[in-house]
């Protein structure tokens, strides 16, 4: 028996077992957390990463403090021990052996402010940046927080005025729409908050006890250059993965950890596809085609919306070969897609204001013109199309953007109405839209062409989508809430999002309604959390990540239960590891580790 001891008393691990097993894992790992004071401490992250650093596995102590992680990983290892306000501790292990090792592990608290700031998420520093035009602050929310975090290390640096400058330059040639007046404010508000100083930890870390039954496993995908940005998983259960900014779909095997790339071909195509004026759209720096979602069909392909092209891609895993369908019709960015159950495919088209509909028995693509909204928003969706051609011939000169009418008319990112996440109606068959700057859900009955939509009590309804009873349910971006929608009453109800400290939010991004539970899974990208929510209780469960600069995707759900999604953050690089992920979160991993008392860390 191998022991090793470090002495420290603020944080204490003890009688971890390293067991080896041969029944569906090679080997358990059990310990038990104690406060600074000796006290058992709850929901702290105990992480296990593969020598090739492809596959972590991560475990939450319960209300005893105790926790078990069983693995099937081998070989090189190392055990990261992580809770908030303290120091990490990293203990080398080789898995597999038959003995087993009794380790004690002090984990030192963090004193040095900067040193706590830096362990804050990035929620703690985003909400040091005040703006006090409220124009202004929504644009920040909508458009500065559209792909990655802001607060987090990448991207709080202090920098000089000049700096600043680039990076909105930047961020909006990428394809954020910011007045003159909001840029301004924005650049202010970015520069006075990033300055270097220590942020001191105001946030409340207590975790509800059921976070100790689950179990979260992220395997790494991609390079530092991919962009991945959706997943579904397939009937053969693999997982399969869209890389927006390399024009690949990944196929992976959870279990193994082990990838495949089907990469697309490039067929004489720009760089940038229809957005060739823009010197980088959405960062997809490497994109021809630019698949942004995925959904398997019933035929059993794998079908992408292509946002570069404008066009649909259609991927058979058994022969690896792709098909495109040009969708035509003025359509641009063509962005979420579900099929409804008469094989139907339906997509939203975020930047022409349309819905697409796509049959793959005939082959037929029709496309729906959507209501403008308002002037502003009629002038975009006739000129945004004819102004991407003529960008076109200027390649990464952001002609577009000159022409633009959002920095002169005063509307930024309202000009557009940026119809985003779509879901079909369990009942009737109807298909919704949200559109996420145009602050409306709509619905389209495929049998009369009939649309209506509704105004949204709060701000940025981003991908939605519908319970088993025909109620939607609707994430504000905007607002950093969770809206649901009764289409029988058409009425909405708002709940707010749970939030680390007083004047914190975050930016919901996705959802997803479990089949069998009913509850609704959120996908919140500020904090590093993902959340769950009881629509019977109006309870909320929050699962802290084991990675820093996590952001996160779609939602899909395994048979066994599994919440699956991708961290893909903007660029990889920001994420902790620098590499994005498929995340799989299993709330009930370990049932005998359930407890009904909440716990407080500290």
């Amino acid at each position: 028996m191998k022991k090793i001891a470090v002495p420290h008393a603020a944080f204490l691990l003890c009688l971890i077992g390293l067991i080896g097993s041969g029944a569906g894992h090679a080997a358990t790992l059990s310990g038990t957390v104690l406060s600074a004071q000796g006290q058992p401490l709850a929901g702290a992250l105990a992480t296990l990463i593969g020598g090739d650093k492809v596959m972590q596995e991560t475990v939450y102590s319960n209300a005893a403090g105790r926790f078990r992680l069983d693995t099937a990983q081998q070989g090189e290892a190392t055990l990261r021990l992580r809770a908030p306000g303290y120091a990490d501790v990293t203990q080398p292990l080789r898995l597999g052996a038959a003995d087993s090792q009794t380790i004690a592990v002090a984990l030192k608290p963090l004193t040095d402010p900067k040193a706590v700031s830096d362990a804050l998420p990035a929620s703690a520093h985003a909400a040091t940046v005040k703006i006090n035009d409220e124009k202004a602050n929504a644009a920040y929310r909508n458009q500065c927080f559209f792909c990655h975090q802001i607060g987090n290390a990448w991207t709080r640096r202090p920098k000089s005025q000049e700096e600043w400058n680039g990076v909105l330059d930047r961020m909006q040639r990428y394809g954020a729409l910011i007045t003159w007046g909001a840029e301004k404010s924005i650049l202010r508000a970015l520069s006075e908050a990033f300055r270097g100083q220590p942020v001191a930890d105001r946030e409340d870390h207590r975790q509800d006890a059921v976070i100790a039954t689950a179990k979260l496993t992220e395997v790494r995908i991609g390079d530092a250059s991919s962009f991945v940005h959706d997943v579904e998983l397939g009937p053969d259960g693999r997982f399969y993965s869209v890389d927006m900014g390399n024009d690949i779909i990944y196929i992976t095997d959870l279990a193994s950890g082990k990838s495949e790339a089907a990469p697309m071909p490039r067929e004489g195509l720009p760089r940038g596809g229809e957005f060739a004026g823009m010197s980088a759209p959405i960062a997809t720096f490497n994109a021809y085609h630019g698949p942004h979602s995925i959904v398997v069909g019933p035929d059993g392909r794998y079908y992408t919306t292509n946002s570069m092209m404008g066009e649909l891609g259609i991927f058979d895993p058994k022969t690896r070969q792709y098909q495109f369908v040009k969708i035509g019709h003025g359509a641009l960015y063509p962005h979420t897609l579900r099929f409804d159950r008469d094989g139907i495919l339906w997509f939203t088209l975020a930047m022409s204001d349309q819905l697409g509909r796509y049959d793959p028995k005939t082959g037929r693509v029709d496309v729906m013109a959507l209501p403008a909204g308002g002037f502003w928003q009629w002038l975009a969706d006739t000129l945004f199309d004819p102004l991407l051609r003529i960008a076109a011939w200027f390649p990464g000169k952001d002609l577009q953007l000159i022409l633009s009418h959002h920095k002169w008319s005063g509307q930024g990112h309202k000009i557009m109405n940026l119809p985003y996440g779509l879901d079909v109606h369990p009942g009737d068959g109807s298909v919704w839209y949200s559109k996420l700057y145009g602050d409306k859900i709509g619905r389209y009955d495929p049998r009369t062409g009939a649309i209506k939509e509704w105004d949204t009590p709060l701000t940025g309804p981003r991908r939605m989508r519908f319970g088993a009873d025909g109620v939607l349910w609707i994430p504000a971006f905007g607002d950093s809430g969770l809206m649901k929608f009764d289409p029988k009453t058409e009425k909405f109800t708002s709940y707010p999002m749970p939030v680390l400290a007083q004047g914190e939010f975050e930016t919901p991004y996705a959802l997803n309604v479990h089949p069998r539970t009913g509850e609704v899974w959120v996908t919140a990208n500020l904090s590093d959390r993902m959340f769950r929510f009881d629509p019977r209780n109006a309870r909320w469960i929050v699962y802290p990540m084991s990675s820093q600069t996590t952001y996160m995707r779609d939602i899909v759900f395994a048979p066994d239960g599994r919440v699956c999604s991708v961290n893909a953050n903007l660029p990889a690089a920001a994420i902790e590891g620098q590499q994005q992920q498929i995340v799989c979160l299993q709330p009930d991993a370990y049932p005998e580790a359930n407890s009904n008392t909440p716990n407080i860390r500290r």
